[in-house]
């Protein structure tokens, strides 16, 4: 069993920064990526960026190349996701998860409870 919890969201201004964290626990030597999704009110869950855990390859949405910048501790199993020039848009619940290297949310195998991020304008 996996279990991870995310911490970082808040409320803030537009232009704005945040830095996302999402620690596992359990058997992490199974976790071969971690990626982050967020998900607003009526809309679909939608991929914001993965990373490998051992070789620390990257992957990211289109729409958020740029702003979004994942990175890992490996001795920690920790993940995190800084968003540098917060968006109204980007308001949403960011979930973190594990499993494959993947972009589509029904691969991952575990969860966590997500952190509500909100940008003001």
């Amino acid at each position: 069993q996996v279990q991870l919890v995310e911490s970082g969201g808040g409320l803030v201004q537009a232009g704005g920064s945040l830095s996302l964290s999402c620690a596992a626990s359990g058997r992490t030597f199974s976790i071969y990526a971690m990626g982050w999704f967020r998900q607003s009110p009526g809309k679909e869950r939608e991929f914001v960026a993965a990373i490998t855990m051992n070789s620390g390859i990257t992957a990211g949405a289109d729409s958020v190349t740029g702003r979004f910048t994942i990175s890992r501790d490996i001795a920690g199993y920790t993940v995190y996701l800084q968003i540098d020039n917060l968006k109204p848009e980007d308001t949403a619940v960011y979930y973190c998860a594990a499993g494959p290297f993947s972009r589509t949310s029904s691969d991952y195998l575990y969860w966590g409870q997500g952190t509500q991020v909100t940008v003001s304008s």
